[in-house]
């Protein structure tokens, strides 16, 4: 259990085995540890579907649509894998014709931006898929606001246009809507393979996983899943997020579906070299012990995210000046 926490993972563990009838055949110790995790977790989610009301009556009047992304998303939709998720910020994708409307009005209910200015702002405006976090003054709770799914200088980019257009919208809500099922499996597999935070890479992965069952009895999901990942340019992390998944989780997949997944592949000398890394990387580890190994290999796929996200240059002025901030902040201190 305590490495189920740590991996982010307990609450779902308790839910699972609610569902099978084996939590009332635990130890009591066992099951109070299960049943606190589950608490905690219907409690961030009752508070998130709070939090989306009031980012709601915020935005009442402009009309943007308001398209929620990650946990936000499944919590609304009801999707089996929000039960357990452990998640506080809300996270919305708009038009990034309207991102300065939708963020003063945010502003205006109460949201301040956590890097209101210096490097660390522009960094946000100027090259990032989303402005800097916003902050309730009262309620501490974060908005991401994003405009796209991947920074402006990563070497992929996906069509906002695109992911917007197709979003779904939400029965009862006026505003909101989430990305198509197609869609949000490949926003999954992209933020966990292009993202250099691995603390919950394990949890995305079977995030991943559980998206899949969900979808994949809905009409033609299968279908579009490959030719949409090539229109929008996202093959390679498509491939990885299948791979991972078939591989480590046994999740259902058509096999057609893999075969053709299999296109937007790397050579097979990088395709061995990311198999030792994410499955290294993917180990929650024992919590009273050290892992070298899984160590190394988070490291090295951060480097990777690093070298996807920014072109070469960008990337060594972005980290020798963030070096020298901290050297100064360490001065000061």
């Amino acid at each position: 259990m305590r490495t189920a926490a740590r991996a982010g993972l307990a609450a779902r563990i308790g839910h699972r085995l609610a569902e099978l009838g084996l939590l009332s055949s635990c130890g009591a110790k066992l099951q109070d540890r299960v049943r606190a995790a589950m608490i905690t977790a219907d409690s961030y989610d009752r508070m998130l579907r709070w939090e989306v009301r009031q980012i709601v009556r915020a935005l009442e009047g402009t009309e943007i649509p308001v398209v929620l992304l990650k946990g936000a998303a499944y919590s609304i939709r009801r999707l089996p894998i929000a039960r357990g998720r452990l998640v506080s910020d809300v996270d919305i994708l708009v038009p990034r014709d309207r991102l300065d409307q939708v963020e003063a009005s945010l502003v205006r209910h109460g949201w301040v931006s956590e890097k209101p200015e210096g490097y660390d702002a522009r960094y946000y405006r100027e090259w990032m898929h989303e402005i800097p976090p916003l902050r309730h003054k009262e309620r501490q709770t974060i908005v991401d606001l994003h405009h796209t799914i991947l920074p402006l200088t990563a070497r992929l980019h996906p069509d906002p246009e695109k992911l917007l257009t197709d979003s779904e919208p939400i029965d009862g809500h006026a505003l909101l809507r989430t990305l198509s099922p197609v869609d949000t499996v490949l926003h999954k597999a992209t933020h966990l393979f292009y993202d250099g935070d691995l603390n919950n890479a394990l949890r995305e992965l079977v995030d991943l996983d559980g998206l899949l069952r969900a979808y994949a009895d809905s009409p033609g999901f299968w279908e579009k899943l490959t030719p949409r990942s090539r229109e929008l340019g996202l093959q390679r992390p498509l491939f990885y997020g299948l791979r991972y998944n078939a591989r480590l989780l046994r999740t259902p997949i058509p096999e057609e579906v893999l075969l053709a997944a299999a296109e937007g592949g790397p050579v097979p000398p990088v395709r061995a070299l990311m198999d030792l890394l994410v499955t290294s990387a993917l180990e929650p580890g024992h919590p009273d012990r050290s892992h070298p190994g899984k160590a190394l290999a988070g490291w090295l796929l951060y480097l990777r995210s690093h070298w996807l996200r920014m072109p070469p240059g960008l990337l060594l002025r972005h980290l020798a000046t963030k070096a020298w901030m901290r050297s100064r902040s360490d001065t000061k201190a």
